[in-house]
């Protein structure tokens, strides 16, 4: 780019998706939506968690929340990745005290034989309304991401039957009854194949995977279980949009690369920029700031910040976000001093 080209948000971030050169990394945050924003909770007074996500008008409300606050450069389509497994036929719903209970646990092969691929993503049509509306109400200079979680991830829940302390069905799945564990997985990656294709015609600028239980996998069982099916989702997605695998605890680089996705997210517990550099220079990178900074002070999250802006300043392809979700005591002023330090990296302005 230029020095004379100015940059919208939009054009920011799916530059730096596809490691173009921009006058500064572009920010958004997962989670940002939610339980942090006092704005989210006075929503969550009058509606519960499932009747947001399935209602697109206040799924748009929600999404948009942190744009008017905090001015990222990007919203993420406010949802559940447990969507996709109530649309097959699994539904959930939050405990009392506290967690999601899944309608069964899948664990047999009836069980799996009862979950229905055709017409889940018409089930989804919902999130495809939320998308259009959300896009017609967002700044078109923002740009908007989609997401789904990977087949690995929606396994644990539904073969665990809701949160676990410790999630070992899908494990178990994998290493005795294989052909169980891969019917599931077979099913999951064909519906998030066409719920990830749905929103991108709906309008979004990006999709993320979500391979959230990712670094539960035994080393050598990290393709078996999780990357062969993202790759799998990833080749079949239509190629107009980038596609960010956000695989928490994962560290096979190499083989995350293979996935064919665009940007890698890097969780908080590596180096930014020692993962950057052994990467391919046309896979870029998503991360990395530790969500807890976010309970500190002012004082720590501008320090924090500025270091890994200083590590990547180099590197094109590079989005700040955190290693994680933002967690629901984050402080809403220490969230919009992270922002604010990258918003002024374009100027080498960034607060000391």
């Amino acid at each position: 780019m230029t020095n004379q080209e100015t940059l919208t948000c939009r054009d920011r971030f799916v530059r730096a998706c596809r490691c173009e050169p921009v006058d500064r990394p572009p920010i958004w945050m997962m989670r940002q939506a939610g339980r942090a924003l006092p704005e989210y909770r006075a929503v969550k007074e009058k509606h519960s968690f499932v009747e947001i996500v399935q209602t697109p008008e206040l799924a748009t409300e929600v999404t948009l929340q942190p744009i008017r606050r905090f001015g990222f450069d990007a919203a993420i389509l406010f949802s559940d990745i447990l969507v996709v497994c109530e649309a097959m036929g699994q539904s959930y719903s939050f405990r009392e005290t506290g967690g999601i209970e899944m309608a069964f646990p899948v664990q047999s092969a009836g069980n799996v034989d009862r979950l229905e691929v055709q017409g889940a993503v018409e089930r989804l049509d919902y999130v495809n309304q939320a998308v259009r509306m959300i896009r017609r109400e967002l700044d078109p200079q923002k740009a908007l991401i989609g997401f789904s979680g990977s087949p690995w991830t929606l396994a644990n829940f539904m073969m665990e039957g809701g949160s676990s302390r410790e999630f070992v069905q899908a494990k178990k799945a994998m290493y005795a009854e294989p052909e169980l564990f891969e019917g599931l997985c077979r099913k999951l990656t064909d519906v998030i194949v066409d719920y990830l294709n749905m929103q991108i015609r709906a309008g979004v600028d990006a999709v993320q995977i979500f391979d959230t239980s990712g670094g539960t996998l035994a080393g050598n069982q990290v393709e078996q279980g999780s990357l062969r099916w993202i790759r799998e989702i990833v080749s079949k997605l239509d190629k107009s949009v980038p596609v960010i695998v956000f695989s928490k605890g994962t560290r096979h680089w190499e083989s995350m690369v293979n996935t064919g996705a665009n940007i890698l997210g890097v969780d908080w517990s590596e180096r930014l920029s020692e993962v950057a550099s052994n990467l391919p220079r046309n896979v870029g990178v998503q991360g990395n700031l530790d969500p807890t900074v976010l309970e500190s002070s002012p004082e720590v999250a501008i320090r924090e910040t500025n270091r890994i802006l200083e590590e990547m300043k180099d590197r094109s392809g590079f989005i700040f976000n955190l290693g994680h979700g933002v967690r629901p005591s984050s402080q809403v002023e220490l969230m919009q001093a992270v922002v604010e330090t990258v918003q002024a990296s374009a100027s080498n302005t960034r607060p000391a």
